[in-house]
Parts: C-alpha cells; sequence; structure tokens
C-alpha cells in the first residue's frame, strides 16, 4: 500500500502511544452526558452553570490552538461543535509534564476522536467552552483529513467541493462539510413525515420481494442475476407494484411500501441505477382522489421541512400549497409546440417527433413516441406543482382506460421543478384488457424495446379472482428530497450514490 508523508508520520505517533502504553482503539464504552449543541444552546452561564459542572463529551478534534502551557481546541460531534480549553497542569497534575507534552502536544492530530470531562464556562471573549479536567484518546486518525478554515464570524475557507471526493468518500465528506448531514437528516424528516400520514390515515406498510423472477410494474430495463439453488435468472426489482396489487386482490384496503429500486439505465443528476420510491394502493378510489390526497401531503412535507408551503428551489421559488394546477398531456403538448397529436398515428407521430428534433429510435412505439414529445418540449416547463393527466392508452399498460374520454386512461403524473416526482393510476383490474395490454408489450420487445414489459401471469391469475377498483401511486423520493432539500443533484441526496470502482493500490 502506497502511504503519502502524512500517513506515514501517523502511523509512526501510534506506534509511539502504543509504546507509552496508551490504548489508542481502547473499549468502545464511554459515558457521554451532553452534546456540543445541547450545551450551546441551553447553558446561560451563572444562571444554571451547575447542571453543567460535570459534562462528559466526545468527538473528532478539528483544529487546536497552542497557546504553551494551556491549548484551545475544537470538538466536533454529531450535533456540531464546540471549544476545548486544556490546561496543562490539570491534565497532568503531577511533576512530569513528559507524557502531556508527548501525547496531547506531539502525538495528537485533527482527525483523531477523543473523550473529554470537564465543566462548562464562558470564555473572556464570550465562546461557550468546556473545560478540560480529563481527557482520553478513543480513536487514532491514520489518514489526514483535507482542511477546512472556519472564522468566528462563520465564514469558510478551502471548503471541499469536489464531487468525486465527496460522494466516492461520503464518510470524509460528512466530517469535514457537516452542513451535509442536515440534507439527510430532512431526508429523513420527510420520509417518517409521510409514514405518518399514511399510518394516520390507516394504510398499512408491507414489504415485497428484490429479487423477482419477472420484472414487472414498469417500463424499464433491469439487473440481471442468478439464483444458484434455484438454477435461474432472478431481476432486481424495477417496481413493486404487481406485489403490492397482489395484497389488494387478498383483502387490504390500503397497503404502501418504501421500495428500493434498480434500473440499468444512464445516470445523470436526476436519475441514479438505485433508487427509492413510496408506492401505495387504496381499494375503491379513483386518480381523482389520488390527487386530493398527494396534494395534501406534499403540502404537509413541505411545512414539516420548512415551516412553510413556499420551498427555495435554486433560484426558483415554489409553493406547494394545494390545489394544484391540472393539464392533459396532449394540451400541455399543443401548448408548447403548437402542435395537436391527439389523433396521429404512429407514422405521423415520427414525422413529428423528427419535425421538433426529436430522433426517436425504430423500437420506440406510439406511447413512447409521445412520451419523447412531452419530455423533450413540455415537461421542464412546468415549474410549479402540476398534474399532467389523461395520457394516452398506449403509455399505460397498468393503467384503467378513461371512463368519460376514449383512447385515454385514467392517469397523471405530478411535475416540479420540470420534473416528474410522481405517477399515478385509477388502475387497471380487467384481466382480460390486462393481458392483452402485455401482449401488446410482448411485440414492443420483439421490435426491440429492452424495456417493454413482461407478462406476468401469476399477476394475472390474481386479476382473476378479482381485484376491486383500486388507486395507486408511485412518489420518487430521491427527486422530491432533491426539492425539499435544494439540492441540485440526486448524489447530493444519496449517501453512497453509484460511480465507477476505484482503481485503489494495497
Amino acid at each position: 500500500m502506497q502511504l503519502s508523508e502524512q500517513e506515514i508520520i501517523r502511523r509512526e505517533k501510534l506506534k509511539e502511544l502504543q509504546q507509552l502504553g496508551i490504548e489508542p482503539y481502547p473499549a468502545p464504552l464511554f459515558p457521554v452526558n451532553s452534546t456540543a449543541a445541547h450545551i450551546k444552546a441551553n447553558y446561560k452561564g451563572e444562571e444554571n452553570k451547575a447542571d453543567f459542572a460535570n459534562v462528559c463529551l466526545a468527538g473528532r478534534i478539528m483544529g487546536v490552538r497552542d497557546m504553551g502551557k494551556a491549548n484551545f481546541a475544537q470538538l466536533q460531534d454529531s450535533t456540531g461543535r464546540i471549544q476545548l480549553y486544556i490546561k496543562r497542569d490539570e491534565i497532568a497534575p503531577g511533576e512530569d509534564k513528559t507524557l502531556y507534552d508527548k501525547v496531547w502536544k506531539h502525538l495528537a492530530d485533527i482527525g483523531d476522536i477523543i473523550g473529554v470531562k470537564g465543566y462548562v464556562f464562558t470564555t473572556k471573549t464570550g465562546e461557550t467552552s468546556v473545560h478540560v479536567l480529563e481527557l482520553v484518546m478513543l480513536t487514532k486518525s491514520l489518514k489526514p483529513l483535507p482542511i477546512v478554515k472556519e472564522t468566528k464570524e462563520g465564514e469558510t475557507f478551502d471548503a471541499v467541493t469536489d464531487p468525486e471526493f465527496r460522494y466516492r468518500q461520503r464518510y470524509a465528506d460528512l466530517i469535514v462539510n457537516p452542513e451535509v448531514k442536515d440534507t439527510f437528516l430532512k431526508r429523513t424528516k420527510l420520509i417518517n413525515t409521510i409514514r405518518e400520514y399514511l399510518n394516520n390515515q390507516g394504510a398499512i406498510e408491507v414489504d415485497t420481494p428484490v429479487l423477482q423472477s419477472i420484472p414487472g410494474g414498469a417500463i424499464a430495463r433491469p439487473f440481471i442475476t442468478h439464483h444458484n439453488a434455484l438454477d435461474v435468472p432472478f431481476y432486481l426489482r424495477i417496481a413493486n407494484e404487481l406485489y403490492l396489487k397482489r395484497l389488494i386482490v387478498g383483502g387490504f384496503d390500503w397497503v404502501y411500501e418504501f421500495s428500493r429500486n434498480f434500473r440499468n439505465e444512464g445516470m445523470d443528476r436526476t436519475h441514479n441505477p438505485e433508487f427509492t420510491v413510496l408506492e401505495w394502493y387504496t381499494a375503491y378510489k379513483d386518480y381523482y382522489w389520488m390527487m386530493e390526497i398527494t396534494e395534501q401531503l406534499m403540502e404537509k412535507i413541505a411545512i414539516a421541512l420548512h415551516g412553510t408551503t413556499v420551498v427555495q428551489v435554486g433560484e426558483k421559488t415554489i409553493d406547494f400549497k394545494a390545489p394544484f394546477k391540472r393539464v392533459t398531456i396532449f394540451d400541455a403538448i399543443k401548448e408548447h409546440t403548437g402542435i395537436d397529436v391527439s389523433n396521429m398515428d404512429e407514422a405521423e407521430l415520427r414525422t413529428t417527433c423528427k419535425s421538433l428534433g426529436i430522433h426517436p429510435e425504430a423500437s420506440m412505439g406510439k406511447g413512447k413516441l409521445i412520451d419523447a414529445i412531452f419530455g423533450e418540449k413540455a415537461e421542464g416547463q412546468y415549474i410549479q406543482p402540476t398534474f399532467i393527466i389523461d395520457y394516452p392508452v398506449e403509455m399505460s399498460p397498468l393503467t384503467k382506460k378513461h371512463r368519460d374520454k376514449p383512447g385515454l386512461v385514467e392517469r397523471f403524473e405530478l411535475m416540479v421543478n420540470g420534473k416528474e416526482i410522481a405517477n399515478a393510476y385509477s388502475e387497471l383490474n380487467d384481466p382480460i384488457d390486462q393481458r392483452a395490454r402485455f401482449e401488446e408489450q410482448v411485440k414492443l420487445m420483439e421490435r426491440g424495446d429492452d424495456e417493454a414489459m413482461y407478462i406476468d401471469y401469476d399477476f394475472l391469475r390474481a386479476l382473476e379472482y378479482g381485484m376491486p377498483p383500486t388507486a395507486g401511486i408511485g412518489i420518487g423520493i430521491d427527486r422530491l428530497c432533491m426539492m425539499m432539500t435544494n439540492q441540485p443533484s440526486i448524489q447530493d441526496v444519496l449517501l453512497f450514490p453509484q460511480m465507477r470502482p476505484e482503481v485503489m493500490n494495497d
């Protein structure tokens, strides 16, 4: 393993600590009883100093100022940073100061994890600090951190912004850019808000298979693996839709799942091959009801995270206050291209695509051609939350036909900031119609469309037992999180996004 000069020095320090009888990786128990954030928020000086007379904290050394017989240090724990005051004569009260000088002046480094005990006080400059009376090494850091300088005024210098470093070494990113943690705390709060809302509505959270013999429930290219015990190919799920519908057949009225899905497709700032989708299905409801519930949920999420329905996304201000605008997909295309595609056949749609500078693949059928026109010319125009509704039947093989509009289905997609974050249907529950739709997908597969759906015969069998009228939705949690936390890339809301394997020397 090729080591840098600093890494070699730190390993030498590790050996010296061990030679001094100091265990650099002691047993994990350390009696932490407070945090940096709690102390800063609650310490009131003389008013309650007795409550902070015996605090115990643990965290990383993130900065040191050597003042001779005393040191000031910055300790960073999971809640933030706090200043430490370390006095030589108190840490090493005897005559021999050698151990203190050797360990805490020469062998300790930025990035080391230490535990401290002491009391809280306010310095002459007014900074809440911990006067350290006892200090112990908990973990010796062998790799130096990128140094980020912070002024007392909160200004940051030499911030670590390189995406390659930040996404590949998220653990280091979280240390040197602690504000990154806030994004993931908000992601957790977002998911918990949804879960609480659905549970209060009477929905039941369930788990469905990740390994599937047939990749169903969406139009996408799957990842393929092999089941050794059964000696058959399996697929990582592209959606959990067909399994959740099986549960509606089985008698559940409302089920949901936060589903980890996998699609073997491109990567960009809004797509990752592994992603999280919330799907739920509710018996005896339709897509009109689903629009109202979705509006309520989005409004609730915005308020939970921001205290208001108004959310800043880049330079745009987006208001999640219900109700949301509703536009048919044909009206959306006509508004932004001037072309009415509602009655075009496949040949006419191909000609229209070419006239708009869109170059469709030969395998694309009518549904994908319409989707391509909408995606290229209209989708990005919808910044405020907007339901795009009433799609052609060719685009939606799992959706119930529209009750009033021949050739269309009862489907909506929720667009926000020019991107789809939710897709919902009045679900198709006619097993004969569903079989015919699957067979149309097989024809597209035979034309070379590697995203077309397989026929799931077991799902058809389930439908033949009878599925009640049902509304279903899928919400892209990662994209929703991007918007609700004002992050420009999906990689910024995934702790460990997929990346090309790194070449590492050992």
